[in-house]
């Protein structure tokens, strides 16, 4: 009886041997034909035509063009020029609207509490301030 448990126990290793290694030769034959598929899908730059490059491409600006602009404790970046020459135009306290509302996207009622003015006051002035802007920018008005 020893000995047949010891046979079938030897068989069960044997067994399990073989059902590992056949998992891992699977396993590996699936990684090498996923590499083989990437490989077949995958272009190197040095392959890429210059017309490629050139549509895969981007110039970074940095801080070229880049305006800073402090309103309420909050930076507001504009990185146009003509804007940022527009908002600069305006009187301080309608550039700040413009700011709040437009950059920063806070509501008439919110900059009215900030600023403590009445909501219709807030929505006047950014109004006249943004046909203040359209003039600077475009020389027209929207009347």
């Amino acid at each position: 009886m020893s000995n047949s448990n010891s046979n079938h126990e030897q068989d069960k290793r044997h067994a399990f041997d073989s059902f590992c290694k056949k998992v891992l030769k699977n396993e590996a034959r699936n990684f090498y034909d996923e590499l083989k598929q990437r490989k077949d899908r995958e272009v190197t730059f040095s392959g890429l035509s210059e017309q490629d490059i050139e549509q895969l491409s981007t110039v970074d600006k940095y801080f070229s063009s880049v305006h800073f602009f402090s309103v309420s404790g909050h930076t507001v970046i504009v990185n146009d020029d003509l804007i940022a020459e527009a908002l600069r135009s305006l009187p301080d306290s309608k550039r700040d609207i413009i700011l709040l509302y437009y950059f920063l996207g806070i509501s008439d009622r919110g900059i009215g509490r900030m600023l403590n003015l009445k909501r219709s006051t807030i929505q006047y002035q950014r109004t006249y301030a943004l046909r203040e802007l359209r003039k600077s920018i475009w020389g027209q008005s929207d009347e």
